[in-house]
């Protein structure tokens, strides 16, 4: 599948961002921290508008690391929740605007059974999309990632002669996930958290104050207009 737009635009062709701050955002507001994840919902489905109206073909959101299991068993259990709602009640309208939605991360470890299906459901309806592929990191880390490709490559049999980057970034979960151009992360944080290493190699970085939930479709904006205004050099000096 070709997904359109991108380069024409001059903005970047992937888009990824970390979410970060629904849990302060709802402490400075004498809040439990998870109604902080649930005001950051309308800051996702900005994300989302601004990618389109962008011409954004691939955003990643980083939604639930592998580390984030560490977090209380409530706020844990309330994610998973939150995400199943997310896609029961915005998984059609990100159909019908042609945003094909996909999951990258281990769904088969320690995911409710639930939000496992409604997870491969929305995979499935959306996949012929085309207008942009939004992928959600859930239950994901780029080490593991990393190491599973590894793996795949083990077990393809292949020799130490045959291993270049382009047959390690094959074995990926998405090998149709072109690198990640610009990265964003809110609420002033400026580190990884284990997110994307393998694709993250010539991005763009945005660390942006604004915690998560106060992310507007103009935040995101501004985001890619800086980019635009960046030199991509890629180790070159022209």
């Amino acid at each position: 599948m070709a997904i359109r737009g991108g380069a024409a635009t001059g903005g970047p062709t992937h888009l990824a961002m970390i979410m970060d701050g629904n849990g302060r955002w709802a402490t400075r507001r004498g809040l439990e921290r998870v109604e902080g994840h649930s005001a950051g919902e309308a800051a996702i489905l900005a994300a989302v508008d601004a990618a389109l109206s962008s011409q954004v073909p691939w955003l990643t959101l980083f939604a639930f690391s592998t580390e984030n299991w560490n977090r209380p068993a409530a706020e844990v259990a309330f994610l998973m929740d939150f995400n199943r709602r997310v896609i029961d009640e915005h998984g059609g309208s990100f159909h019908s605007r042609g945003v094909r939605v996909r999951y990258m991360g281990r769904p088969e470890r320690r995911i409710p059974q639930v939000l496992r299906e409604a997870m491969h459901d929305i995979e499935e309806l959306t996949r012929e999309n085309d207008a942009m592929t939004l992928t959600l990191a859930f239950n994901y880390g780029g080490r593991d990632e990393i190491r599973e490709a590894v793996r795949r490559i083990l077990d393809a049999g292949l020799s130490s002669s045959e291993i270049t980057e382009s047959t390690i970034a094959q074995h990926m979960q998405y090998p149709d996930m072109p690198d990640i151009d610009m990265l964003v992360r809110t609420a002033g944080e400026h580190r990884l958290s284990n997110f994307a290493l393998w694709r993250l190699a010539y991005a763009e970085m945005v660390f942006l104050p604004t915690l998560w939930p106060d992310v507007t479709e103009s935040t995101v904006h501004e985001a890619i207009s800086e980019y635009r205004r960046r030199d991509r050099r890629f180790g070159s000096i022209a």
